[in-house]
């Protein structure tokens, strides 16, 4: 067993972490322009304890530590260079992706971890703390039941839902001028189309994750100046 220290806490490592793998993640990580000296052993010591925890909770049916790499963290980062400093809510969040690689390559973001399942809920508190991420949290809730009406910069949101059930969901959530990023796969040309009234498609970026190919796409949507 091996273990991997994150500042003064040392988390346990499987043995299913081959030296190949730490050189798939190092690669993905510069090819995404991250720091992967920095970032590697933190996103290991959260993949070490996502894979402890999926033994029991089944948090998430991709279990293959590589794919675990490129499918969850990897996957998760490719939108790091649209995301700025201030305050997001990742919507539905799971076991954490994308808000906790989110909140470990941006530390002056202010990441909320919305999520109603309560097994799921209780490895994300479990996860922040043995981290030591002072930027995250969790709000154990559905989206919609969230009191915080205008309190986020961003909102986003992976594999959940339509646009438009995005927005039904957790639209209050966004402050004036902010940003849902909305993380897809093939370019949802429909649900752009069927935006509600008051939103509007701001861009869409093609994403690049290394070692996936798959399709991936970026749609950016804010307020429209009308509904201001």
């Amino acid at each position: 067993m091996l273990e991997v220290a994150v500042g003064d806490t040392c988390i346990a490592m499987t043995a299913e972490f081959r030296p190949e793998l730490r050189n798939t993640l190092d690669n993905g990580l510069v090819a995404l322009g991250l720091d992967a000296r920095a970032l590697a052993p933190p996103l290991l010591a959260y993949l070490a304890l996502l894979i402890r925890w999926n033994h029991t909770y089944n948090l998430t049916a991709i279990r293959d530590p590589a794919d675990m790499i490129g499918k969850h963290l990897l996957d998760s980062l490719a939108m790091h260079s649209h995301v700025t400093a201030g305050a997001l809510a990742d919507l539905g969040t799971g076991p954490g992706l994308p808000g906790i690689p989110l909140a470990l390559a941006h530390p002056a973001l202010q990441v909320t971890l919305v999520e109603s399942n309560g097994k799921k809920a209780r490895f994300l508190r479990e996860a922040v703390r043995s981290l030591g991420l002072p930027n995250a949290r969790v709000a154990e809730s559905r989206a919609e039941a969230l009191d915080q009406p205008g309190a986020y910069d961003l909102i986003t949101a992976r594999a959940l839902t339509s646009l438009r059930g995005i927005i039904d969901m957790g639209g209050h959530l966004l402050a004036h001028g902010g940003s849902l990023l909305a993380m897809k796969g093939a370019r949802p040309d429909q649900e752009i189309a069927d935006l509600p009234a008051g939103w509007r498609l701001a861009a869409v970026h093609p994403l690049h994750v290394p070692g996936v190919n798959a399709e991936r796409h970026l749609v950016v949507v804010g307020r429209s100046s009308a509904s201001l």
